[in-house]
């Protein structure tokens, strides 16, 4: 019994990691019912198992590549509270581009426009964009990252750089003071290109992301206009952003 409680507790863990991407050690112990030593013992178990980043306090969850569909039905409030920060950033004419994150593809839910075109390496961001008034879809093919759902490659990278962007809208797997990370070299390559080609480029970007790295560098933050969060732009955990953005 004692090991299909164990196994209780860390499927809870999980689901608590991959909710809120993060998770600290005393309120978990106390929702669950049990100590915190034993709640660090199950987050020491998931580590060993790759499914938990251990971090003074707690735990956070690893920056691993997931599904679209996985990745939409997360923290899918502060998505659209980005959107609706980053709605009048989207111009009605020329061209723009998206990455293939779900944040992006709820603020591509919300265009309208007059002509605009919109390029992304996502199908399933292409497929919102097409139902889009006044909106012409172009997507970004090459690879397809089977992990992500995300198309990537040299292939990609040509076709990204075929246009002119007037802004490029961008998530990241995870950001910090040195700039943003990605889940895969790839990725980064391609986002880099769309935001070579761009006169702007804004991040989109959840709280749970802030302060953490994953295992690819995309961008310094001097190549970021604009940082639009969920968090009201006086949260004192944008503090260090300040100085670096436009924080919104």
């Amino acid at each position: 019994m004692a090991t299909l409680l164990g196994e209780e507790r860390r499927a809870r863990l999980l689901e608590i990691l991959t909710r809120d991407g993060a998770l600290r050690l005393d309120p978990v112990a106390e929702e669950l019912g049990v100590s915190a030593m034993t709640v660090r013992r199950d987050l020491d178990d998931l580590e060993a198992e790759g499914l938990a980043r251990r971090v003074r306090g707690g735990a956070v969850a690893p920056v691993l590549p997931r599904p679209f569909g996985e990745r939409m039905s997360t923290r899918s409030s502060s998505k659209s509270i980005i959107a609706r920060k980053a709605l009048d950033l989207v111009p009605t004419t020329g061209a723009v581009a998206f990455d293939a994150s779900t944040t992006s593809g709820v603020l591509v839910g919300e265009i309208t426009a007059r002509d605009l075109v919109v390029a992304t390496n996502s199908i399933d961001n292409a497929a919102t964009a097409r139902r889009r008034p006044g909106v012409r879809s172009v997507l970004i093919g090459g690879e397809l990252d089977e992990r992500s759902g995300s198309f990537v490659g040299p292939v990609a990278c040509r076709a990204a750089a075929a246009l002119g962007y007037a802004r490029f809208f961008t998530s990241a797997s995870a950001v910090s003071e040195s700039g943003t990370s990605e889940v895969s070299l790839e990725e980064a390559q391609l986002k880099g290109v769309f935001a070579d080609c761009a006169e702007e480029t804004i991040l989109l970007l959840d709280a749970s992301k802030l302060g953490r790295v994953a295992v690819a560098h995309a961008f310094d933050w001097a190549r970021i206009d604009v940082l639009v969060t969920d968090l009201d732009p006086g949260d004192d955990r944008l503090d260090p952003y300040r100085n670096l953005t436009e924080v919104r």
